[in-house]
């Protein structure tokens, strides 16, 4: 991609990317709270300011190489603290806490899809609101797969941690210190879109469905 090409690009997809990235982290700091974990809350992470949010590395260097290079757009931000021991039920309500950021990433990507299936009435502005919106389904979507590989500390580990019977949920929750890196190995290797292409195709497809586009 071009440099003048790729500056377009970042323009475009900045909002969706910040969008999708700081309500993903701000609800898991509202559903927390919610649940009696103030943390987040008293930390000002349940903000829609990205500033709060935001990660040089995960939200700025990764999706920019990402739209450079091709291949699956994806990023992170500075992770919202929680401490689930301060919930009332702590195993249980841990589910809801983890879920509640991919569930936050769905409802973007229905919203942008919805952007989308308007985009073609805004006369001179429908070229830049239908890629804007095509990014933002993409980076909600894949955001969604991602953080529900049961893995932790991905989201999808805390969910799974969350079901499982304690002694399988202790052995899985071990595997936290190293998750991140593990994610780092398989995103530097085909594996990582092997597991995930199937699944972002299948919420595509979807999504398509529903919209009727």
């Amino acid at each position: 991609m071009q440099i003048e090409q790729l500056i377009q690009t970042i323009a475009i997809a900045a909002i969706p990317i910040l969008f999708a990235i700081t309500l993903h982290e701000a609800s898991h700091g509202y559903v927390a709270k919610h649940f009696g974990d103030m943390t987040a809350y008293q930390q000002g992470r349940i903000s829609l300011n990205p500033i709060r949010h935001i990660d040089p590395v995960g939200t700025i260097l990764i999706p920019i190489l990402t739209l450079w290079l091709g291949g699956i757009l994806f990023g992170w931000a500075k992770p919202v603290p929680v401490n689930f021991a301060a919930l009332r039920h702590p195993k249980k309500d841990m589910l809801w806490v983890a879920i509640a950021g991919p569930v936050s990433n769905l409802f973007m990507a229905l919203c942008w899809a919805l952007v989308a299936k308007f985009a073609g009435n805004a006369g001179d502005y429908a070229e830049p609101m239908m890629k804007m919106a095509q990014i933002g389904i993409q980076i909600n979507v894949v955001l969604m797969v991602l953080n529900m590989l049961p893995l932790p500390p991905l989201d999808g580990g805390r969910v799974a941690v969350s079901l499982l019977p304690h002694r399988q949920a202790y052995q899985l929750s071990r595997l936290e210190p190293y998750g991140m890196f593990i994610l780092i190995f398989l995103a530097f290797t085909p594996a990582l879109s092997w597991i995930l292409r199937p699944f972002i195709n299948a919420s595509y497809s979807v999504i398509r469905l529903i919209f009727g586009f």
